[in-house]
């Protein structure tokens, strides 16, 4: 072949050159992952951000974002705000889309240079909050102590801590680099402290909605109309309604009776279920915490120390050590209640005071404890060494869930004997073969309650799935069983205007009120313009007067609202001058100004500085915001981004922890 190759013949060199472009063409069709769809291949790839340019997708280096990645990150974002499992795709796709971005960012930041070394990294731990932390008064705390630390608040390792680490710095790197050449002029350092200082009040007349809905009484010829023209509307304004035929027990009505446990069978589900009664270490503690801020210097850290060997000498001498924490305690959880934490197991406090606890007998004392919150005081006050609870102590918690596994097992298998029963010799002929008795409905609505039912939920959930006549279905009543049929259906429809009437009259009420109020302002503002009477104009259409406070664009005044967001135009007002139309859903409101409050010169140069930082950093932020858009779209554009479909649409990985 290599022979082959070597001859000088241009038609060898033609097929070859035909061989290579349509294996390069293969290659990218089947390489290349998204060059003519959003999936990607691999089964765990949540995204693939591709290099630069066509043969950039095909040779260029990608960075991938995993499914187990997002999802794992998801999870412990929902744990720490304490949100409900239903809530994981939405979280999933919020955090997928971040991690695409800060990959997107990362790479441009490798694009223009902008770097974070280990060396960087190192420097930054052994400075500001992470100084304090891992090299408290400049010692290190040691490789376990840091991974442990790691551990307990990031649920990561250190190594993953760190390459986190060095990302958010490149980030930030990022960040400085693009943001370098925003500036403000100190003309506009004043107008943004003149303006956010700026206070005003107001007198203001106020429109209620509630009040103009009473107002609203259209004819009977009216609302037909009204009812008619919305015929769509109502077309199934009468829900579906069905008659159910049901038979309902309890654990009272089982045949021979509820079901008796066997000491025998106690045994046997202790014996399967021994690890359910280990007892883990754990001690019973109270503390007395005296806090040292991370950033504190030496002089705070020594006055915390003395203060806190001032308390444990009290304590040697014996002073009471629930009174003296309620006295001088800064743990706000356990102060009022006397320094008590309660039991607590290893690995449920940070280490130093978990190693402290632990080596403590019941009524003994520590030393003084430093963790990276201040000094502690330990006392332990009781003590419990691992071990299996016997079964005498668990046999009625034992014999109470065995009874309801019978009892729910019993309910089941009767219940499904009558559901047979009634099918082949009907349901009056099973409640008299069994002494229950035979219970007809109502015409009920899905929503409807059974008040001779514990839970009629389900049982009503089934019915309206069922068809009419079908064979006897069962369903749980929370206190036993029900067996039911469905006897016959309304179906959903729509009323007569009589019957409808009031609902109607509601209706047309809720069309016409944001024209009346939008119509009744405009008329409001237009007669107190007009007349430079704002009082006279309000009792006139029949407002009411109210005056605000003092107050800033941030406040939150009643029948307004939050002033920046309902009314900011009111602060561009002089004294004197009546507002345009300010409208919410619930009222329409009218202002005159009465009073105008700007800052001082004095004032303005006092707060100079710290303006100046956060008008820069909120310029830079909005300057960063639009880069990285503008990033993300080139991205997009120039179909860098591939995204797995089919892993969006399955958040759950087998196997993954879940939250």
């Amino acid at each position: 072949m290599i022979r082959f190759l070597q001859k000088d013949s241009r038609a060898v060199k033609a097929i070859f050159i035909v061989i290579i472009s349509v294996a390069c063409i293969t290659m990218v069709v089947t390489l290349v992952p998204g060059i003519f769809n959003d999936q990607v291949s691999g089964s765990d790839t949540y995204a693939t951000i591709h290099g630069s340019g066509f043969l950039g997708r095909i040779f260029g280096s990608s960075d991938e974002v995993s499914t187990q990645e997002v999802q794992l990150l998801a999870q412990r974002m929902m744990q720490r705000q304490q949100m409900p499992d239903f809530v994981l795709p939405f979280m999933m796709q919020r955090v997928g889309q971040g991690l695409i971005q800060q990959h997107i960012e990362l790479s441009e930041a490798n694009h223009l240079g902008v770097k974070v070394t280990d060396e960087d990294l190192r420097a930054f731990l052994h400075t500001g909050t992470w100084g304090q932390v891992l090299f408290p008064n400049g010692h290190y705390i040691g490789d376990d102590q840091y991974a442990n630390l790691v551990s307990q608040n990031f649920g990561i390792s250190r190594e993953q801590f760190e390459k986190e680490l060095k990302k958010e710095l490149q980030e930030n790197r990022l960040r400085s680099f693009v943001t370098a050449g925003v500036t403000v002029s100190d003309q506009q350092v004043r107008d943004s402290f003149t303006q956010q200082g700026t206070k005003i009040k107001f007198d203001y007349a106020v429109l209620s909605a509630d009040d103009l809905r009473k107002t609203i009484n259209p004819t009977d010829a009216e609302l037909q109309t009204f009812f008619k023209q919305s015929a769509a509307r109502y077309a199934k304004a009468i829900p579906e309604t069905r008659k159910i035929e049901y038979i309902a027990f309890t654990t009272a009505n089982l045949p021979g009776g509820a079901p008796q446990v066997t000491d025998a069978e106690v045994q046997q589900y202790y014996n399967q279920h021994q690890k359910d009664y280990q007892v883990d270490d754990q001690v019973k503690v109270r503390h007395i915490l005296i806090k040292v801020d991370p950033n504190a210097d030496a002089k705070a850290d020594a006055a915390a120390k003395q203060k806190a060997e001032d308390i444990l000498k009290q304590l040697r001498n014996g002073g009471n050590f629930a009174d003296l924490a309620k006295k001088n305690s800064d743990d706000p959880g356990s102060k009022d209640q006397g320094g008590e934490l309660g039991p607590i197991k290893h690995g449920v406090t940070v280490p130093e005071f978990d190693k402290a606890a632990f080596a403590l007998q019941p009524g003994q004392i520590s030393d003084l404890v430093r963790t990276k919150f201040g000094y502690h005081i330990i006392q332990t006050e009781e003590k419990e060494t691992a071990h299996t609870r016997s079964l005498d102590d668990v046999k009625p918690t034992i014999v109470a869930v065995l009874t309801r596994q019978k009892e729910a097992q019993a309910q089941q298998t009767f219940a499904q004997q009558l559901a047979s029963e009634a099918q082949k010799n009907g349901m009056a002929q099973t409640v008299a073969a069994h002494h229950l008795q035979l219970v007809t409905t109502d015409y009920l609505a899905q929503t409807a309650i059974i008040s001779t039912l514990a839970d009629g939920s389900q049982m009503l959930a089934n019915a309206f799935t069922a068809k009419q006549g079908a064979a006897p279905q069962v369903s749980s009543t929370g206190d036993g069983f029900a067996v039911f049929q469905v006897q016959d259906i309304h179906a959903a429809h729509a009323p007569s205007f009589d019957e409808y009437k009031s609902h109607v009259l509601d209706d047309f009420r809720d069309q016409q009120l944001p024209q009346l109020l939008t119509r009744k302002t405009n008329e409001l503002a237009d007669k107190a313009r007009a007349e430079n009477d704002l009082a006279k104009a309000a009792k006139e259409v029949g407002a009411t007067m109210k005056s605000s406070d003092l107050v800033g664009r941030d406040a939150q005044v009643p029948d307004v609202g939050q002033l920046s967001t309902a009314a900011p135009a009111l602060f561009d007002l002089s004294v004197g001058q009546i507002s345009q139309p300010i409208s919410s859903q619930r009222t329409g409101v009218v202002a005159k100004l009465t009073e105008k409050q700007q800052p001082t010169p004095e004032e303005i140069q006092k707060n100079f500085e710290q303006t100046r930082d956060s008008l820069l950093n909120q310029r830079r932020e909005d300057m960063f915001a639009v880069f990285v858009t503008s990033l993300v779209d080139r991205y997009q554009k120039e179909g860098r981004i591939s995204v797995n479909k089919r892993q969006q649409q399955q958040p759950a990985l087998p196997g993954a922890p879940q939250s």
